[in-house]
């Protein structure tokens, strides 16, 4: 896959639960890589990533250090060289994973890479799960440079959600989880249209659902592979009418260029 030119349409692939492709003001940058057929009891459901989503990268994006975001494997296969951007408390972890260029940022905090801004803003998720993980936060990013997107990572709702808002162009929202049902510090189709009412994006791309899923469960309870998103659609009708909302399959992609706000319900691509 050739790098974006800067002539290029800005775009967004969905790659599979929170691992999501942008390419905006011609730089490549990949969110919470996940590039393997399973982990640990995960299994993926739909195509394999295509191996080239993980080249000629500028940036990786990492929200949180539960295993189904930042998963080992998967980040051997980023060059060592590529900078890392992360919440608090995750250095240490990445840098031993080989990764040379690594810059925790708290909310409020950002960086520039290219002119494209990144902050990190306020994620609300239970962390710590692990000896892998303690000690690290979980945090969003806010991307300000042709097109401004919101990357959620893992989050429920929480009271500074309405300081993002503004003119985003993309919101990526999770929908669901990794099983058959979700818990705290999540969010789910209607709470994640809550979000977008919040926010008010020109267009919500829902995520976080329909990959990595426990193989006995798909067979057994196989709903949360492909109901919710559509549920955070028919939400969105109800809750955020301006939103247009564009449904990707695991490895599907469109393009975010543009100003103009469809708000017309939901589109698949």
């Amino acid at each position: 896959m050739a790098r974006a030119s800067a002539e290029s349409a800005d775009r967004v692939t969905y790659v599979g639960h929170a691992t999501v492709l942008l390419e905006l003001n011609g730089l490549r940058i990949l969110t919470d890589p996940v590039l393997r057929s399973r982990v640990g009891h995960l299994r993926r459901h739909g195509p394999a990533p295509d191996p080239a989503v993980a080249e000629c990268l500028d940036a990786v994006l990492i929200s949180h250090l539960h295993l189904d975001h930042a998963d080992r494997r998967s980040l051997r296969g980023i060059g060592s060289g590529t900078p890392v951007l992360a919440p608090p408390g995750a250095g240490g972890f990445l840098e031993r994973r080989g990764f040379t260029s690594v810059s925790e940022l708290a909310p409020g905090r950002s960086a520039a890479i290219d002119g494209l801004r990144i902050s990190a803003v306020e994620a609300r998720h239970r962390h710590g799960r692990s000896p892998l993980t303690r000690g690290s936060e979980a945090i969003g990013f806010h991307l300000s440079g042709s097109e401004d997107v919101y990357f959620a990572g893992d989050t429920d709702l929480f009271e500074g959600m309405s300081e993002v808002a503004g003119d985003l162009d993309l919101a990526l929202l999770p929908v669901w989880g990794w099983g058959p049902s979700i818990g705290e510090g999540h969010l789910d189709p209607e709470r994640a249209a809550r979000a977008a009412a919040t926010l008010s994006p020109r267009i919500a791309v829902p995520i976080h659902w329909g990959t990595l899923y426990p193989l006995v469960l798909a067979r057994l309870r196989p709903r949360g592979l492909t109901v919710p998103p559509r549920d955070f659609a028919r939400w969105c009708a109800k809750l955020a009418p301006q939103v247009e909302v564009r449904i990707l399959a695991p490895g599907g992609g469109t393009s975010i260029s543009g100003s103009s706000r469809a708000g017309r319900g939901a589109t698949w691509t």
